[in-house]
């Protein structure tokens, strides 16, 4: 099997288009089209995880955070990065990222990681992104419509919410004269034909279109086939930054922040003034979440988890509500568990590891 067939699963799962403008997921250094002899999969690319890589005979480290962020000069190995950078190339190890492309899935996403850690429900996208949908129109013969509307959804389009395989279908007729040179399906070259056809409409992330076009002009029995792509400013719910849910019994503020620091491991956490009221609705984002403050509590959240949280960044939450730092890498620490699961669960006989190295920088007195 080639890390191509491992990378491309991934991103089918958190595609590369989702990642923020800022990011640097995919494959960072190393051959795509090798034969993978196993994947370790660590939270962050260090010189003893690729050491420990080396050590099982593996090609291939999936992490979370790129350990290449931006561009490299030199490389003379004075710096963690440009040692590692080296160690991983000198040895035939492939590093790959999914970052912010894997924290932004409402499906097998970071942090519905997280959230179900935590147990909670109803879970959707605390802010979702806007401009990542298209709305495809086609216009195709009645008696294939059934076969191109499948074609489409089961490429990926037609996905609203919880709903999948969504369409609308509108009767009509169409009309067409062939020139000479042309095959047409119906119809006679130079006489204008009336066809019935079906208008179908279906919505579809940005990052898909390219795959349901394909799909489409497969199954679509015209030589030249009509159809529309419009962008659209809806929110998109399946992808977006953090996650709001709701506790199935609702819990004490003081009681779930100890369960919080029990399931993450927390040496500490920082927040603020805790109420007398029970926590119901939580919003959590895993890393540098902070700039989620203000859509948590617009969204009725009684708490925002995440980490990084500055100084005068907690004056921002207002009481009741609660804003609470646990750590960078504690929040984000079951995304290795995650990765764990998506692999092996799409590669069961190909061999994947967690890393026994304990990635986190920031140690608790």
């Amino acid at each position: 099997m080639r890390i191509s067939e491992i990378t491309g699963f991934i991103e089918s799962v958190a595609p590369l288009a989702m990642q923020e403008s800022y990011d640097n997921a995919g494959l960072i250094v190393g051959d795509r089209e090798a034969e993978a002899t196993g994947a370790l999969i660590c939270l962050d690319v260090t010189e003893e995880v690729v050491d420990e890589a080396i050590r099982l005979g593996f090609n291939l480290i999936i992490a979370h955070h790129p350990f290449v962020f931006s561009g490299l000069k030199k490389f003379s190995g004075s710096s963690a990065v440009e040692r590692t950078l080296i160690k991983a190339i000198k040895n035939d190890v492939a590093v790959y990222a999914a970052h912010t492309n894997l924290d932004n899935m409402l499906l097998n996403g970071v942090n519905s990681k997280i959230a179900g850690k935590l147990g909670l429900v109803d879970t959707k996208i605390l802010a979702p992104t806007s401009g990542n949908l298209r709305k495809i129109v086609v216009f195709v013969p009645t008696s294939h419509a059934e076969a191109v509307r499948n074609a489409m959804l089961d490429a990926g389009a037609g996905h609203i919410g919880n709903y999948s395989h969504c369409s609308y279908n509108l009767q009509g007729q169409g009309t067409f004269r062939a020139g000479e040179g042309c095959n047409p399906f119906v119809g006679k070259i130079g006489k204008t034909h009336f066809e019935d056809e079906t208008r179908i409409e279906t919505v579809a992330p940005a990052h898909a279109l390219s795959k349901i076009v394909g799909a489409m002009l497969a199954a679509h029995p015209y030589e030249e086939p009509a159809y529309d792509i419009y962008p659209l400013e809806n929110d998109y719910e399946m992808a977006g930054s953090g996650i709001i849910g709701t506790l199935m019994v609702p819990e004490n503020a003081a009681d779930f922040l100890q369960r919080v620091k029990q399931i993450f491991g927390c040496g500490c956490i920082r927040h603020t003034r805790l109420p007398e009221k029970p926590f119901e609705k939580v919003a959590v984002c895993g890393g540098a979440g902070s700039f989620l403050i203000g859509d948590a509590m617009r969204a009725g959240a009684d708490i925002l988890l995440t980490a990084d949280i500055k100084y005068h960044q907690f004056f921002d939450a207002r009481y009741p509500f609660v804003l609470a730092d646990i750590g960078h890498y504690e929040s984000e620490q079951f995304t290795k568990e995650l990765f764990y699961e998506l692999v092996t669960g799409k590669f069961s006989n190909f061999a994947v590891r967690l890393t026994k190295v304990n990635t986190n920088p920031i140690k608790y007195v």
